[in-house]
């Protein structure tokens, strides 16, 4: 679509042009306004304690913001909500085949052994093959609570613990504190959906702590992990 004068109840100003719209529309009990006011804030979620992180709608934001985009949303209480994504709309069409990679420095590998705490078990499953195919071991958890009962067994031979930031029943900061209790060199890499300044302004890491952001391509992980092992203790 073109668009044109960005209409007034929009809450980001666009510039004029063309926009591709995504539309996402459901007939759920709506959201009154005190709830749409806040709903892309970090951390910020309706549902009861355990069942939602509140980071869902902020890393969707996030990602649109980056491209360009806006996301316009309307609700009415009992008649459900619609989502409009608008991204600008791209012309240069991308160019197909595989690229030459001779040339290209290729990523160091690895013999440490990870422990990875992630409990969405498909960035899990990725994370795994793409360290596995470094020449990393890598020990799976799939929460904090799993990873402090996991490095109690494992504990003597685990070089990095990459985890996630948010996780039900004990996130990754407070796994962290368990095992550094009885092991305070142990290095740690943390993973997040959200920018590390939302993390560290509602307190859940401090500006020290290093983090790895989601979504993150192989490269991104494998650099970044290399990064945190080959840092003096």
């Amino acid at each position: 679509m073109q668009l044109g004068a960005v209409p007034p109840d929009r809450p980001e100003a666009l510039p004029p042009g063309p926009y591709v719209v995504l539309r996402v529309m459901d007939t759920g009990t709506g959201m009154d306004a005190a709830t749409q006011a806040r709903i892309f804030e970090p951390f910020f979620t309706t549902k009861e304690p355990g069942k939602g992180t509140g980071l869902g709608l902020s890393m969707v934001h996030g990602i649109v913001r980056q491209h360009g985009g806006a996301i316009h949303v309307r609700s009415v209480e009992g008649g459900g909500t619609t989502f409009e994504i608008y991204l600008p709309q791209v012309e240069t069409v991308a160019e197909t085949g595989v690229a030459d990679d001779s040339g290209a420095s290729q990523p160091a590998t690895g013999q440490e052994t990870i422990l990875l705490v992630e409990d969405e078990d498909d960035v899990r499953a990725l994370a795994r093959e793409v360290l596995e195919r470094q020449g990393y071991t890598v020990v799976e958890a799939s929460d904090g609570a799993q990873a402090v009962t996991v490095y109690e067994k494992e504990g003597a031979r685990i070089d990095l613990i990459l985890t996630d930031v948010v996780m039900p029943r004990m996130s990754g900061r407070e796994m962290v504190d368990r095992v550094r209790a009885t092991r305070p060199d142990m290095r740690v890499l943390y993973m997040s959906g959200y920018t590390g300044d939302a993390i560290v302004r509602h307190g859940v890491l401090d500006a020290s702590m290093l983090l790895l952001g989601k979504p993150f391509t192989p490269l991104a992980l494998i650099a970044k992990v290399r990064e945190v092992l080959d840092r003096p203790k």
